[in-house]
């Protein structure tokens, strides 16, 4: 399945560790207290396989941490919006019972009317002055939307921002101060660690409600359906029912290290996936700030190599250029089609979903270097991102 990033359209490697001390962090506002329109917020989804194209949009790596860890809150000396770090080594691992009385308070449901009918679904109280995390196909047709706290207090909520590409957005409550959930990491997640789901399934009263399984898969790409995939997502056999879209995946010590964003209900195993949360983070202070997430563009349509090919270019993968925009970046930087990008700023691109990836997140005026393969030469090229011209 080919997708380009341009106006029209819209690792195993690819994700960068934790620096040595893998810290987790909460949002500052929590140091005073500790569409396509998508019906009951589960996707029908299917894996990609085989090549992918892409014209490069937009990236963020996802980080994780491994599962014996104490939280230890740092707190900032003054209530700014700068995050709070907490330590995460050593330790013993808390029970699930424990992760899920101690997380449940900051899951909350949300309750969405669009023109169409009723959508449920769920969110992570983000920050502690009302900023809820939740999904884009969950709010993006929203004429109303109502928050409802684990405690069954309902809200009025407003959106304050989504984002297609991603599938996240940022809704918000009046008052507080809520408990928010801590967001830990995703890099280094091993296959095989315990995850627990916490979500609001089927708009069922009393509150959220707590799965448990593992992770089952890394770096999935997730056919959304409407022509935008999603990236380097966690997969996970924890048993996700409709409504707990938006919900919390949290690791062993009740740190979130994704969002739940969809089920593959053609699955006879009911996979779920999530959005590593460095990604969420990523976009929702962004969203929070601007209003909006600032993708930025290539220009630049194409596809994963082949094994074939990168055994000839003796590189491990590539994204390969199949098409450049006349007068995009890309272009105005020497970039040709049959290009194959193998590198970016000292990383290693084995895909065109990672390059993607790797993106996201970098302004629009930076320069970035990419080590290019052209008639088996290696060589570097210097492209200035720019902001991806807005849908049609």
């Amino acid at each position: 399945m080919a997708f380009d990033d341009g106006p029209d359209d819209e690792r195993p490697v690819f994700r960068e560790p934790p620096p040595p001390d893998d810290r987790l962090w909460r949002h500052p506002s929590e140091v005073t207290v500790a569409a396509p329109r998508v019906r009951n917020h589960s996707w029908a989804i299917a894996l990609c396989a085989g090549s992918v194209g892409a014209v490069v949009a937009t990236g963020i790596i996802a980080a994780s941490g491994g599962l014996r860890r104490d939280v230890t809150v740092i707190r900032p000396a003054d209530n700014s919006t700068r995050a709070q770090t907490v330590s995460t080594q050593g330790g013993p691992d808390l029970q699930v019972e424990e992760v899920a009385e101690r997380v449940r308070p900051s899951i909350t449901q949300v309750r969405v009317m669009t023109g169409a009918g009723p959508v449920n679904g769920s969110g992570v109280m983000f920050r502690s002055d009302g900023h809820v995390l939740t999904n884009w196909h969950l709010v993006g047709d929203a004429k109303t939307i109502k928050v409802v706290m684990a405690s069954g207090k309902e809200e009025p909520a407003r959106l304050v921002g989504a984002d297609r590409d991603t599938d996240l957005a940022i809704v918000k409550v009046d008052g507080g101060p809520y408990p928010a959930a801590t967001l830990g990491t995703a890099a280094v997640l091993k296959l095989g660690q315990p995850a627990i789901a916490l979500g609001s399934p089927l708009d069922l009263a009393g509150g959220p409600s707590v799965t448990v399984g593992v992770v089952s898969a890394l770096h999935r790409q997730v056919d959304a359906g409407d022509g935008v995939p999603l990236l380097d997502m966690i997969q996970t056999d924890a048993p996700i029912s409709p409504g707990s879209s938006g919900g919390a995946l949290l690791d062993k010590t009740g740190t979130a290290i994704g969002i739940i964003t969809a089920v593959d209900s053609g699955s006879a195993n009911g996979l779920g996936f999530a959005t590593p949360i460095e990604t969420a983070r990523l976009v929702g202070d962004q969203l929070i700030a601007n209003g909006r997430f600032i993708h930025v563009w290539l220009g630049i349509e194409g596809s994963d190599i082949d094994s074939g090919t990168a055994s000839l270019l003796g590189v491990d993968g590539g994204a390969l250029v199949d098409k450049v925009t006349p007068g995009g970046p890309a272009e105005r930087a020497g970039l040709a089609a049959r290009d194959v990008i193998v590198g970016m700023e000292d990383k290693v691109i084995p895909s065109m979903g990672a390059l993607v990836v790797n993106l996201r997140g970098r302004p629009p005026g930076e320069v970035v270097a990419l080590d290019v393969m052209r008639d088996a030469k290696r060589r570097e090229l210097h492209i200035t991102l720019a902001e991806r011209p807005k849908r049609p």
